[in-house]
């Protein structure tokens, strides 16, 4: 009987269980690693807010990639849903929770299948210490001591924490005032109401952040920084299709050439007072392949000078909740600086930090006293900083490798094996999601994630 354990028991670790429970046709067992209270759902839909709410349409979030109306027929069974109009439930953005609920809903049918094809699942609520892999035999070892050997071996951990802020004294990161897990409850509760409080970062977990602090009704000023201030775009042109971009891109085109043809249909379509975003949905297809066929100068580039703007252009929000944010600047209750942190440092009393920072607006240093740091600068991919440890301790003995920009694990985007020092294939330790960012760039989404599962449960079902 094959044994497959997968470290990870978020959405692509699940999903990918899914799809070996659904494709087997034999007896096979299944080991899942992850600690319990984000098994099934992960960090991003395991919210501590019903408030918070996905940002991508119902109509899309399908757990099935040959299935596109899964989620959407599993809500208009919710009595919540079921009285209204189909595609416009499509076109909403649920909340997170529900999205959760959804792929519990899932994971237990799919045990009851499991049971009728004589498919053993063992969960275990505990983290990975090591893996220890030699002549392509990967053993599990977890924090509880349990070693179990398995013959697949799949890496879906998902994203890791955010580094921390380059500070002379890093002991001043240690205080509880500085919260480098912008997930947790505890980070949003519990507040002192009479200083303002910082995050770092201006993209979506800072959003889902503002949106916690207010739910807990924090009702100091709410300050954010980041080098390019606030620029997240809302949802403006749902379902707007937009072809003639790639009916002009060619598979041969180099970054400059790419850049060339936006910046063209851009002005094309702001000329009828339409914004990018139809574009760049029209794209999305193509950039897996597109990213693979970069030179790695292209792909510096691109990381130096494109990034934050196509990030812009993708990563976008309901426009009630872009609405609610600026309804918040403009009653000076939420500020957003565009800059870095220079300096940080703990009051006198240390129930405050003192943080200077050179704001690109005016030109100057500045500072600010706040009563709370929360870090949403996004997930950290250097594997030298990694959390769980295990991924370190692969890369320090050579088993795994990193791309040279520090995005993901180096491995093959068709069988997903990993790649040692060497070049080298690892037959049977195997990764996806989050980690493929290096080779595939997109590599975050749901559309993505529910591909990789399904076509690498084919796989290993064929070993």
């Amino acid at each position: 009987m094959q044994h497959f354990g997968i470290i990870g028991g978020g959405f692509s670790g699940i999903v990918l269980a899914i799809q070996l429970i659904e494709q087997s046709q034999q007896s096979i067992e299944i080991s899942i690693f992850e600690e319990k209270a984000l098994f099934c759902k992960g960090i991003a839909y395991t919210p501590y807010s019903k408030k918070h709410i996905l940002n991508v349409p119902a109509a899309k979030m399908s757990a099935f990639p040959d299935r596109p109306n899964h989620y959407l027929d599993w809500l208009m069974e919710d009595p919540e849903y079921k009285t209204l109009p189909k595609d416009w439930v499509g076109a909403s953005f649920t909340p997170r929770y529900l999205y959760g609920a959804y792929l519990e809903h899932l994971w237990e049918s799919y045990n009851v299948l499991a049971e009728t094809k004589n498919i053993k699942i063992n969960t275990y609520f505990e983290l990975v210490s090591k893996i220890d892999y030699k002549n392509n035999v990967a053993t599990i070892q977890t924090e509880k001591r349990n070693e179990i050997k398995v013959d697949q071996c799949i890496i879906a951990t998902g994203n890791m924490l955010p580094s921390n802020p380059n500070v002379a004294d890093s002991n001043i990161l240690k205080s509880p005032l500085y919260f480098q897990n912008p997930w947790q409850e505890n980070s949003v509760k519990n507040i002192n109401q009479d200083l303002p409080i910082l995050i770092i970062g201006n993209g979506l977990t800072m959003v889902d952040t503002v949106i916690g602090l207010l739910e807990n009704q924090f009702e100091n000023k709410i300050y954010t920084i980041s080098p390019n201030g606030f620029n997240i775009l809302p949802h403006r042109h749902n379902g707007m299709q937009y072809t003639q971009f790639i009916e002009e891109y060619r598979e041969d085109m180099n970054l400059k050439d790419l850049v060339h043809l936006f910046r063209k249909h851009i002005k094309q379509v702001r000329s009828l007072g339409v914004s990018a975003e139809p574009i760049i949905d029209s794209f999305r297809p193509h950039t897996q392949k597109v990213w693979q066929r970069f030179s790695d100068s292209e792909k510096s580039f691109f990381m130096r000078k494109l990034r934050h703007a196509w990030g812009v252009a993708r990563h976008r929000i309901p426009l009630h909740i872009h609405d609610k944010l600026q309804k918040l600047q403009i009653d000076l209750k939420l500020k957003m600086f565009s800059g870095r942190i220079s300096g940080l440092s703990l009051t006198h009393t240390e129930n405050a930090f003192d943080v200077k920072f050179y704001n690109k607006k005016t030109k100057k240093e500045e500072q600010i006293t706040v009563g709370r740091i929360i870090n949403c600068t996004g997930p950290d991919s250097n594997l030298d900083y990694a959390a769980p440890h295990f991924l370190y301790d692969l890369k320090t003995q050579g088993v795994i490798t990193q791309d040279f920009l520090k995005l993901g694990i180096e491995a093959s985007p068709i069988s997903f094996e990993t790649i040692n020092q060497t070049g080298e294939m690892n037959t049977n330790l195997y990764v996806i999601g989050s980690h493929l960012k290096g080779k595939l760039w997109e590599s975050t989404a749901v559309n993505e994630l529910r591909t990789q599962a399904k076509l690498l449960a084919e796989k290993l079902l064929k070993n």
